[in-house]
């Protein structure tokens, strides 16, 4: 069975990490779909594709990686065809693995199941209080996996959000 998991990664964070555990769990290969891939130097998506593909790529467990492809999904801003979107560039899947329930409302009506993804410490594994972190020079290593913190030093992350 082939799964899909998408998400903006604004950075790939622990939770993050454990959602691909979980989604991978269950399913034989799994999608991973860089949403918003034409956003970056923003506020909301300070990240290119590139990078975040390089958290994924240098957090998730090489075996666990070989299971893996990953997408770029840029937006299309019409939700009644992004699912179909996705479709036209994530090849095959039979489960979507999310949290967000516009997401969770979209495939249902078009007969996908989705699952939803356990929460890891969501009170504290947030991109947005991440983001937030770095950029005022406070403590935010302990919330990424150690490829995410390779590459957001390696960006110098910190001096890039505060400039947003």
């Amino acid at each position: 069975m082939n799964g899909l998991f998408i998400g903006r990664f604004q950075p790939f964070h622990l939770g993050h990490l454990a959602a691909v555990k979980f989604a991978l769990a269950q399913v034989d290969t799994l999608a991973i779909g860089i949403g918003s891939s034409n956003k970056f130097n923003e506020k909301r998506n300070p990240f290119t594709a590139e990078e975040r593909k390089e958290m994924i790529e240098l957090s998730v467990e090489k075996s666990d990686l070989q299971r893996c492809k990953i997408y770029f999904v840029p937006d299309v801003n019409d939700h009644a065809k992004w699912t179909y979107h996705v479709d036209n560039i994530i090849p095959s899947y039979d489960i979507v693995f999310s949290n967000d329930e516009f997401t969770h409302e979209l495939y249902k009506k078009r007969g996908i199941k989705v699952v939803s993804v356990p929460l890891k410490q969501r009170e504290i594994l947030s991109g947005t209080d991440i983001r937030t972190k770095i950029s005022k020079g406070q403590r935010w290593s302990e919330f990424v996996p150690s490829g995410t913190e390779k590459i957001l030093l390696k960006i110098n992350a910190q001096d890039r959000l505060a400039k947003l």
